[in-house]
């Protein structure tokens, strides 16, 4: 028997104006292609190699400057898992959002009106700041089964799934999202989002989603990132 959940909307948030009831999809950690597609300014990566896809304007400026003064209330310096040697890997600046503040919870119900994915499935919404300098070198953002915190990070959710990058601002220069394997580069736009699944069809993890946070070389560069796993977030 196939049990339909529902979450519900406020009148607020998704940018409409009556709060309203949304299915849940069955497979509660994923999103897809086909969902995705569905959905107004939804854009997807002419490639076979990944499922990519984009949205420009996916929040509005206002909305982008009030996640922006957040980031800065509570950043600090980023971190890695498993850890390559570089100290120099990842330079910038993260924190995790209140699940409470009115503006995340805003973003949190764009995000499901989008994709569909159980909030339970999602870790808390992460926000990054890149000065001068900083960057992200390629990485992927699935955890590696062999790597030496795979069971420290995935023993209770799981793996990442999917990722839901947003854009807070424009940059003068640099801070692209540069995904190599498929040489495909995302210029940061105030309020776009770029997303991606981590696995391929068959449920592997996709290296090709390799992608490099570029260097800023003028400006600041503001982003939001929202990653959902396999099982109900519990980490």
């Amino acid at each position: 028997m196939t049990i339909t959940q529902y979450y519900f909307s406020p009148a607020t948030g998704c940018g409409g104006d009556q709060a309203s009831y949304h299915p849940v999809m069955a497979n509660p950690g994923n999103t897809s292609a086909e969902r995705l597609l569905s959905q107004p300014g939804i854009r997807r990566v002419p490639t076979a190699r990944l499922e990519l896809f984009d949205r420009p304007d996916f929040l509005p400026p206002d909305r982008c400057a009030e996640l922006i003064e957040l980031i800065d209330r509570s950043r600090r310096p980023s971190t890695i898992a498993d850890e390559t040697g570089d100290n120099y890997f990842r330079t910038s600046e993260t924190c995790d959002l209140e699940s409470g503040d009115a503006a995340v919870q805003d973003l949190e119900n764009r995000l499901f009106a989008l994709n569909g994915i159980d909030p339970a499935y999602g870790e808390p919404v992460q926000g990054q700041r890149y000065a001068v300098g900083q960057e992200f070198k390629a990485h992927t953002d699935y955890f590696e089964p062999n790597g030496q915190d795979f069971q420290k990070f995935c023993s209770v959710a799981g793996n990442r799934s999917w990722t839901f990058m947003i854009y807070l601002n424009e940059v003068e220069s640099g801070g692209a999202t540069r995904f190599k394997v498929i040489n495909k580069t995302f210029q940061p736009e105030t309020g776009k989002l770029v997303c991606w699944n981590n696995k391929r069809p068959d449920g592997s993890l996709n290296a090709a989603t390799l992608h490099h946070g570029v260097k800023v070389r003028r400006g600041t560069k503001y982003v939001i990132t929202k990653w959902y796993r396999e099982r109900e977030w519990g980490w």
